[in-house]
């Protein structure tokens, strides 16, 4: 009886000081989970909203520059011609509204009613040579002519009359509400001329978006360039991301905020942090670039990390090992 019991404790000691070997070794076996991918760092190609020749070029490629440093400019005669012409034109249009505006001077009034005074005895001198004529044509002392040009004179007469009356009245109401509404609708697309010319006068020069480096530099000064026409290539400082992937049976372990650490070949002892930030929600094919022990042919979720202390030592396509920080680990292979 006693020898059972001394083979039980046995046997427990021995399970118990399997289990503690067990948790002891492969707990300490276990690593966090690594990821391999690839520096992404975006390039913006830099270009002139407006066409030209090209005045100056100010920096040359691998120069650092700083948002709104001015890279470049153009000959800048045609825009300030343009733009004082369109200056020319509000100041017209703003004289042509002011004086509708106004409306008619009284001395223009004075004017207009003289002429209908004028016409009025016109007219009144017509009447009475056209009573002399048919008086003396019933005396067949004028002749049917001569009659005939009487009454033609007062018909004229009256409507010059008439004319001149629509005149003073129009004089004397000013313009219509209409062409002061025209007018100041011209002024306004003056001004919006002139608008679109101070903005390409202002897009003749060009400026840093962000800070970066120049990786290219495409045109020299003289050259003749057309809008949108790639003037430089900037590298940008700010973000640099790193493109990863992760397989199927890993995908659980990332999610986005997971803080990692960030590995280059150049500088193994000092990571770089970084933080999960996109996960695809669809698999593909693994790409040849990404360099892992894992089956090429294995699915895998594309992923990107921001680095957040990156420095110069971060280039375009570098390969790189991402390791997870905190949260749940990988038991190492044996």
């Amino acid at each position: 009886m006693k020898t059972r019991i001394f083979a039980l404790i046995a046997v427990l000691i021995l399970a118990g000081g399997g289990w503690f070997v067990y948790s002891r070794y492969f707990e300490t076996r276990r690593e966090p989970a690594v990821f391999y991918g690839n520096v992404d760092i975006r390039d913006v190609a830099l270009g002139f909203r407006v066409a030209g020749r090209v005045e100056r070029m100010d920096v040359d490629e691998g120069d650092t520059i700083k948002a709104g440093q001015l890279l470049a400019s153009l000959d800048k005669r045609p825009f300030r011609d343009d733009l004082a012409l369109q200056t020319a034109n509000v100041a017209q249009q703003s004289a042509n509204l002011d004086k509708l505006e106004a409306g008619s001077r009284p001395e223009e009034i004075e004017q207009a009613q003289a002429d209908v005074a004028a016409r009025e005895a016109t007219l009144e001198n017509a009447r009475g040579v056209l009573t002399r004529q048919q008086a003396l044509s019933k005396s067949d002392y004028a002749s049917k002519q001569v009659l005939e040009n009487a009454v033609e004179q007062q018909r004229s007469a009256e409507a010059q009359l008439r004319s001149s009356q629509a005149t003073l009245k129009l004089t004397t109401e000013g313009p219509r509400k209409e062409d002061i509404a025209a007018a100041r609708a011209a002024l306004e697309a003056a001004r919006a001329q002139k608008q679109v010319a101070e903005t390409s006068l202002a897009d003749s020069d060009l400026n840093a978006p962000a800070d970066g480096v120049i990786l290219t530099r495409a045109v020299e000064p003289g050259a003749i360039v057309a809008a949108g026409t790639t003037v430089y290539t900037l590298s940008l400082q700010d973000p640099v991301w790193v493109r990863a992937y992760v397989g199927e049976p890993q995908l659980g372990l990332l999610h986005p905020g997971a803080a990692v650490k960030v590995f280059s070949d150049t500088r193994p002892d000092r990571p770089y942090d970084g933080q999960v930030g996109f996960i695809s929600p669809s698999a593909e094919f693994t790409p040849k670039s990404v360099e892992t022990t894992e089956l090429r042919t294995d699915l895998v979720y594309r992923f990107r990390v921001t680095v957040t202390n990156a420095d110069a030592a971060l280039r375009q396509g570098m390969p790189v090992t991402v390791r997870l920080v905190d949260g749940p680990a990988v038991a190492a292979k044996e």
